[in-house]
């Protein structure tokens, strides 16, 4: 591929001083000296570092802080798309914003291994010149294939295959000079989209909200738009209107799921609209698609990406639409490694590109809700599910009324319910936000629980795979018939019940049911889950059991009963945004239920019927609750009426990381400066998470406060102890 020209940017000549932002853990940029027929910004790169070669990216002229007599060039310039300026000012801003170091961002930006390789490329086979001399029934064939094929390309095997004939009789009419062998890059483009290749039926609302998005993508600009659906209302089938749009416009559009186990059914679905499938960019992806697709998106070949959060990094040549399919969902926030909300980037993403964004939910996070209602998003609203589907009846068991026995989690309300849809062959989906059997395994002799060496954290009991496992590092043991504490035998009991141990209640008390487990723990694969997720789709199980996996975007006709076993679950605990979180969530698992026509009805059993959340449920008044939350956050000046940012200092040395978190706080004055408070140090609920004590700090402040500026200033004047890390989240959804 010829090296495309990086119009507009500034040129460096050859032995001029650049400066290159590497993908090596430094504090900046390095210089180095333009190569022989010069350079220019944006420019990816080879520099020598040390003893070894890394990649960069050309982003400025050099600053000359070091002796010039003693500056390395570079070595060569690699032949991928250059990043386009709105690309570096993204990076720059994200990384401002999220006080992240320049150089990881540019490392999440190039997660693609042999970028600078050139294609591979295979011979093609063409007719060339006049037949052969000596003519057989196999040559015949394969040249009257070439002469139909209508510009189709083959390689050596797919021409053999074709024409029905051995390899060697293509290879012996090339040598003749009957054929013409050429190269061609090995990786296929991305399928052009078809924009009219389905137009599908929309309801007025659908049509009305699909029209003002296509309008917006047509202005050309920046605007945020809150696509606000009940679950079922078509929200996938309106903003696809808006992808059409920005194909026709010659754009390109970037879909953002929260789950991998969501891609392989919404792909169908775009396949239906568009007619080929678009690029693909997740954890499954192999290396080699995730290079074609990089570069394809830099080429500006990729019409639709459709991916998870690290999609955003993509380097779209001309980016015209984001939709954030689900916005609310916590997986949109990466909390390990580089922290940011992929939410937020891509709004900041959008904003710099000129791109439209959708933000898409029937529970939108409080955020988005409240910059709808300030006027600063455009809301869309979506009130009635598609065709003739009509919400589920939403109703509470009051758990302190039912004389359960122990082991029993299934009130006999919802029994009943679930034996009447048995009998008339419909679906159950018991939801259960607990991986594995039993959350504690308790000694009935001394009272010991058992915890994870390495964690503060109980060990849960996965009686499917016969062990315990700790849910925060990942430890496993086996299941002990000894306490390690007094060494009691026969003592040890489970406590709590998990989805393993709902499989076991459900399988006693409706033995001729057939049961489907929807939980991380229970599927070996991303394959293997969506072929579950095929089979339930089809009826091929009668009651469902699965944690938050289960509320998540699938469509199951036949389910028409939702039962949420413990629905006060999240509201446990001092998370800010807890009961926002069990409202989505209990709105999304209810959801499943009576999509296709079919009556539903969701349950839940609470053991607080009266908690104004689970009273905010059951009424369907998503707005009042939205607007109580508003105003009790707005009173306390927490997000989204003020700013946190999460603290969390780290080591192996409890005395050594509890002095310098200390030391941290009584010099937090450049803090108070700009009206933000400190809290702490404490040591966080878990303090202790693979063999690492962790004590944590909040900090609060204003929404206007120069909060990032001050958080980076009040770290550079520490020199951080050997053996300690700080960890620095803006906006943290977890407090663990």
């Amino acid at each position: 591929m010829p090296m495309q020209p990086n119009d507009n940017e500034p040129r460096f000549r050859e032995g001029d001083l650049v400066s290159v932002l590497t993908t090596a853990p430094l504090d900046g940029c390095l210089d180095y000296r333009a190569p022989p027929g010069g350079t220019e910004l944006g420019r990816f790169v080879e520099v020598p570092l040390g003893q070894r070669k890394v990649m960069g990216v050309v982003w400025g002229a050099g600053e000359g802080v070091v002796d010039p007599s003693k500056l390395k060039s570079i070595i060569r310039i690699l032949d991928i798309p250059p990043m386009r300026r709105e690309m570096r000012e993204f990076l720059s801003r994200a990384s401002t914003y999220t006080v992240t170091p320049l150089p990881s961002m540019l490392r999440l930006a190039t997660r693609t291994s042999d970028l600078g390789a050139s294609k591979a490329t295979v011979g093609i086979f063409r007719l060339d010149g006049l037949p052969p001399e000596r003519m057989t029934p196999a040559r015949a064939r394969v040249i009257e294939t070439l002469r139909n094929c209508k510009g189709e390309q083959f390689t050596l095997s797919e021409l053999a295959k074709r024409a029905g004939v051995s390899t060697s009789v293509v290879k012996s009419l090339h040598q003749a000079g009957a054929l013409k062998r050429v190269e061609r890059v090995r990786e296929p483009e991305i399928a052009a989209l078809q924009p009219d290749h389905q137009i599908m039926e929309l309801n007025e609302a659908q049509a009305a909200a699909s029209t003002a998005l296509r309008e917006g993508v047509a202005a050309g600009e920046f605007l945020a738009t809150m696509l606000k659906g009940v679950t079922g209302s078509g929200k996938t089938e309106v903003y696809l209107e808006a992808v059409s749009e920005a194909i026709q416009r010659g754009r390109q559009s970037l879909v953002l799921l929260p789950e991998i186990a969501l891609t392989s059914e919404f792909l169908k679905r775009v396949r239906e609209k568009f007619g080929a499938m678009p690029g693909e960019w997740h954890s499954l992806v192999t290396q080699a698609q995730r290079r074609k697709v990089w570069r394809s998106v830099a080429e500006g070949t990729a019409q639709l990406v459709v991916g998870a959060r690290s999609a955003l990094y993509l380097p779209f040549r001309d980016l015209g639409l984001i939709v954030v399919d689900e916005e609310h969902d916590i997986s949109y926030k990466q909390d390990d490694g580089i922290l940011y909300n992929a939410r937020d980037m891509a709004v900041l993403r959008a904003s710099i590109a000129g791109a439209k964004i959708i933000l898409a939910s029937a529970t939108p996070s409080l955020e988005t809700w409240v910059n709808a209602r300030s006027g600063k998003y455009r809301r869309l609203d979506l009130p009635a599910r598609f065709r003739d589907a009509a919400l589920p009846e939403m109703a509470a068991v009051d758990m302190r009324q039912e004389n359960l026995e122990s082991g029993r989690w299934i009130s006999d309300p919802l029994a009943i319910e679930i034996r009447s849809r048995l009998a008339i062959g419909e679906q159950t989906l018991l939801f259960l936000n607990r991986r594995g059997f039993a959350p504690v395994t308790i000694c009935r002799a001394c009272g010991h629980q058992i915890g994870c060496r390495s964690c503060d954290a109980k060990m849960v009991e996965h009686r499917f795979r016969r062990q315990l496992m700790c849910h925060q590092c990942g430890a496993t043991t086996g299941i002990p018939t000894v306490c390690p504490a007094c060494e009691e035998e026969g003592k040890l009991k489970p406590i709590g019940p998990g989805v393993e141990r709902l499989n076991e209640e459900v399988k006693q008390l409706f033995p001729e049911a057939r049961i489907a487990e929807l939980s991380s723990d229970s599927v070996s694969s991303a394959t293997a889950f969506r072929e579950l997720l095929e089979s339930i789709a089809q009826g091929e199980a009668d009651i469902v059991i699965g944690t938050q996996m289960a509320a998540k975007g699938h469509n199951f006709p036949m389910l028409t009963l939702v039962g949420a076993i413990d629905a006060d679950l999240g509201l446990n605990g001092s998370d800010l945004r807890a009961a926002e979180r069990t409202f989505q969530l209990m709105h999304q698992v209810a959801g499943r239920a009576g999509r296709s026509g079919l009556r539903g009805l969701a349950l839940l059993q609470t053991w607080q019927p009266d908690h104004p959340v689970i009273q905010a449920i059951l009424s369907g008044d998503d707005e009042g609750f939205c607007r109580v939350e508003a105003a009790e956050r707005e009173v306390a000046g927490v997000p989204p009426f003020g700013r946190f940012a999460g603290i969390v200092v780290s080591g192996t040395d409890e005395s050594r990381v509890s002095g310098f978190a200390a030391e941290m706080v009584d010099n937090s004055g450049i803090l108070s400066r700009v009206g933000a408070e400190v809290y702490g140090p404490a040591p966080a609920p878990i303090a202790r998470i693979r063999g690492k004590v962790r004590f944590r700090i909040l900090v609060k402040a204003a929404k206007t406060a120069p909060l990032q500026a001050a958080l980076v200033k009040w770290r550079s004047q520490f020199k951080i102890p050997f053996g300690v890390r700080v960890s620095i989240d803006i906006d943290p959804f977890r407090f663990l």
